[in-house]
């Protein structure tokens, strides 16, 4: 297996099963390896089942952490030191098919890098699809989800519900913790990645003031055509030209949010692959970060915290 295909497998249980094939996924894919929970001191509850459940699983693929069968949904604040603060706050959702979340590339190290050039980060554990707790037969269920994406890559950016609502918690809890946080509840933001850039834009189009991001950063999600209410917030659009999952699905979200009259940014990079994330394949998507946080200052939500 090359570098490139090792990386972009673990960033993405999609785009894995498609650069392999789905004859060849299960013997490419990189093997998951149980590891134990980790401990996260931090992490707020924010919606949990009425009876107990099974234990939600942690695996180790390839570098990075990815986690399945959440049944509680948590949010983990990452601040800046006070000293930088910008005001600004970025709540941030892992990417994973709605069935699992990478939370490294997609997660916690998004969030750190937010909170070094004093954005806070809230990094959104949020419920997904339950699996089979056998890794093999797991990997059967991703392998039927992700052949039936149509290679027009054209499909629906609605979330599940589950997802939606803890979208909508976190949004609440970050605004009503405002102070406490030293943040300004009109700069708080939404990222997120492949499912999770669904979910982002599904919580940007809520038409719920109370829950709507003030601003958006779907990062490789579907770009169908969808309509685009006048109250969209301000988006800021990554992904990548030879993305495995939505790379030939068009370019109609653009135009509908420019239609819309509303602020948008889009950057096609040529190479990264669907599931870049944080990870640094020295192509120029490695610079998507650096360039949102400069679409966020030219913006002017990074104005100093008061």
């Amino acid at each position: 297996m090359n570098r490139r295909f090792a990386v972009a497998a673990a960033m993405s249980l999609a785009a894995a099963v498609l650069l392999a094939g789905a004859a060849q996924a299960a013997a490419q894919f990189p093997a998951a390896k149980a590891i134990p929970t980790p401990t996260d001191p931090d992490a707020i509850v924010l919606n949990a089942p009425a009876q107990p459940a099974a234990p939600e699983q942690w695996e180790q693929m390839g570098p990075t952490r990815t986690v399945r069968n959440v049944t509680t949904s948590l949010l983990t604040p990452v601040l800046p030191d006070p000293a930088k603060a910008t005001g600004a706050a970025v709540v941030v959702a892992p990417g994973g098919a709605f069935m699992m979340l990478s939370m490294d590339s997609e997660g916690y190290a998004v969030a750190h890098w937010l909170a070094d050039h004093g954005i806070a980060a809230f990094v959104l554990k949020y419920r997904v699809k339950p699996t089979d707790r056998d890794p093999q037969a797991y990997m059967a269920q991703v392998m039927a989800v992700i052949t039936a994406i149509p290679t027009s890559g054209k499909v629906d950016i609605s979330a599940p519900q589950p997802a939606v609502d803890d979208a909508r918690a976190a949004m609440r809890l970050v605004r009503s913790r405002a102070q406490e946080w030293h943040i300004d509840p009109n700069r708080v933001g939404f990222a997120g990645f492949s499912a999770g850039a669904m979910l982002t834009l599904t919580i940007g189009l809520d038409p719920d003031a109370a829950v709507r991001p003030n601003f958006i950063a779907p990062i490789y999600a579907p770009l169908a055509g969808k309509t685009v209410p006048d109250y969209a917030p301000p988006a800021f659009f990554a992904m990548a030209s030879d993305d495995q999952l939505f790379g030939k699905g068009g370019f109609d979200l653009i135009g509908a949010w420019h239609a819309a009259n509303r602020p948008v940014e889009f950057h096609l990079f040529e190479k990264g692959g669907h599931g870049f994330g944080m990870n640094h394949q020295g192509s120029t998507s490695d610079l998507w970060i650096d360039e949102y946080f400069l679409w966020m200052k030219d913006r002017g939500l990074l104005a100093a915290a008061k």
